[in-house]
């Protein structure tokens, strides 16, 4: 498995600049089969925020809509499909991108532990 990561920049009508991380993860059919197998392509390897109290009734929904359009969510699924993250300046990006790497070696780690089940490990300590 690898990632790919691409870095873009943009400016708006008004000359403000954004910075756009692209995250693609090169996924093998047996990856994507213990994705599959395990339901692991909804796990959240990344997110910006997180919302403490939703709050109840229309203000709440409107809270939680709200909160869901401006926070930053990478999945697995995101991964093998490529996912674009717009950052606001280019330490963000950058914290962004550390972040999503982080996650994506546990990830790795996982999938790798989870071809082993039904099987033996043997580890050769010295």
């Amino acid at each position: 498995m690898k990632l790919l990561l691409r870095r873009e920049q943009k400016s708006s009508l008004m000359g403000a600049m954004s910075f756009i991380l692209n995250v693609r993860a090169e996924v093998t059919d047996t990856e994507r089969s213990s994705i599959s197998k395990y339901k692991l392509g909804k796990t959240v390897l990344y997110s910006k925020g997180e919302m403490v109290d939703g709050g109840s009734g229309l203000l709440g929904l409107a809270s939680r809509l709200a909160f869901k359009a401006m926070n930053i969510a990478v999945s697995i699924d995101d991964l093998a499909g490529g996912k674009r993250v717009e950052c606001k300046d280019i330490v963000e990006m950058l914290a962004v991108e550390d972040q999503i790497k982080e996650a994506f070696k546990t990830f790795k780690v996982v999938l790798e532990a989870a071809a082993t089940f039904g099987g033996e490990e043997i580890v050769a300590m010295e």
